[in-house]
């Protein structure tokens, strides 16, 4: 199970350009991670890592901007990884992308030029 590691993508510029608190940032990542794990609850990958929830393995990275995080779901799309992005509403704003739980290797180096998400 520890090499299974489920990577959320935030929109750093929500809190920078456009000044969103940052329960409101957080509820963007609770979103998409939810949904994720709703839509691919019988992966085998998903269960897996729902085995054990003590020790569940989340990363999450800071994309640019809106421009940076839709580049990245047309990179995830083409590789065939699935994922959830995360459009908040009414305004219709790409807030981030939750990727399901998948075994590290198959999936880091789609996000490894990301850094860290930082306060």
């Amino acid at each position: 199970m520890s090499n299974i590691v489920q990577y959320i993508i935030v929109r750093s510029d929500l809190r920078t350009a456009l000044e969103w608190p940052m329960g409101a940032v957080i509820a963007q990542c609770c979103h998409a991670t939810a949904a994720i794990m709703h839509l691919y609850s019988n992966d085998e990958d998903t269960v897996a890592y729902l085995k054990d929830l003590d020790n569940m393995h989340k990363v999450v990275l800071e994309a640019k901007d809106e421009a940076a995080l839709v580049k990245l779901e047309e990179k995830l799309k083409a590789n065939d990884i699935k994922h959830k992005m995360w459009i908040e509403q009414p305004e219709n704003i790409p807030t981030c992308i939750a990727i399901k739980p998948y075994v590290k290797d198959n999936v880091h180096k789609f996000v490894k030029h990301l850094k860290l998400l930082k306060e």
